[in-house]
């Protein structure tokens, strides 16, 4: 499981501006079964997506992120090894 932490660098309008691409993004990647979850850090500074693949994949992925991508936000990917997982979350242990 892997952690993207997505953290803003451009102001908030610029965001907006690419978060239709963005989106688009999120969902192409939980359409191929790579993304689980994802949402926006509060206060609104940036977002975290959980990943589940090979660290490569996933580091490239982030890269493709149009937010990274048009250099409006940095990313780090983490690494999680998540021993536990409630009932209806046991997509986080993979």
């Amino acid at each position: 499981m892997f952690i993207i932490d997505i953290t803003y660098t451009a102001p908030t309008e610029r965001m907006d501006e690419l978060l239709p691409d963005h989106l688009a993004w999120l969902e192409k990647g939980r359409d191929a079964g790579r993304f689980v979850a994802w949402g926006r850090k509060v206060p609104r500074t940036g977002g975290m997506v959980f990943a589940v693949g090979m660290r490569n994949e996933i580091e490239a992925e982030a890269q493709r992120d149009p937010f990274v991508a048009n250099g409006a936000a940095s990313v780090t990917v983490i690494e999680f090894d998540a021993k536990f997982a409630a009932e209806g979350l046991e997509a986080l242990q993979r």
